[in-house]
């Protein structure tokens, strides 16, 4: 999360060989680093993200889980919270944002199969 994505991605292609390919996203466009062929990360524009608007940038972690929808109704059943409830995205999977009981955030992700 960056309010300066053409910074994050020239500083990353260097650093790390990444190559970036953008998907629209309701948000915003989402650029997905590539490292040989495999997504390995991604970057995003927080600027227009209101709860983010004091917040610097930052990664935030995804774990990835069998079932995002059992693991969001076990988050909030735990005293966590679901910041964003769970939405597909095409060729990545199904992913859901939340902070845990202490007020870590994180995402969750159910992952597609991979052919």
């Amino acid at each position: 999360m960056t309010r300066d994505v053409e910074g994050a991605k020239s500083y990353y292609g260097d650093t790390c060989g990444w190559t970036f390919t953008t998907m629209p996203m309701e948000e915003g466009d989402y650029h997905l680093a590539m490292l040989n062929g495999q997504p390995v990360a991604g970057i995003m524009d927080m600027s227009g993200v209101d709860y983010m608007k004091d917040a610097p940038a930052h990664w935030m972690s995804y774990f990835a889980v069998d079932d995002v929808d059992a693991a969001v109704e076990a988050t909030k059943a735990a005293g966590g919270k679901c910041t964003r409830e769970p939405f597909d995205v095409p060729g990545t999977g199904r992913i859901a944002m939340l902070t845990d009981p202490t007020g870590a955030e994180m995402g969750l992700m159910t992952p597609e199969p991979m052919d």
